[in-house]
């Protein structure tokens, strides 16, 4: 199963963490795996290379984690909010492999 956390403080998003494998399908072929890769690499990469946000964390296999080390604003809790939205979407369809908590 694939836990998505999403990290909150005072009201606004500063990080996420996604651990573990969907297991729906084998390695390379899970497309439940795919889209949640596909939903936190864009969601890293934006926050990273396009608004330029000093963050903690990184990605391995399997694993991601992404913590702001400055303030949330209004454009990093508009890509967290993808996110947030994308991972529900796919928790919706498959329960069973995608849990999503919002802390």
């Amino acid at each position: 199963m694939i836990k998505a956390e999403i990290f909150t403080e005072k009201g606004k998003i500063i990080g996420f963490s996604i651990k573990g494998h969907a297991d729906y399908a084998p390695q390379g072929k899970d497309i439940y795996c795919a889209g949640v890769s596909a939903l936190s690499d864009s969601t890293f990469l934006c926050i990273t290379n396009y608004l330029k946000r000093d963050v903690e964390g990184g990605a391995s296999e399997g694993n991601a984690l992404l913590r702001l080390k400055t303030p949330p604003d209004e454009l990093t809790e508009a890509v967290f909010q993808t996110l947030v939205i994308g991972l529900r979407e796919i928790e919706k369809l498959v329960p069973k492999f995608v849990k999503l908590t919002i802390n």
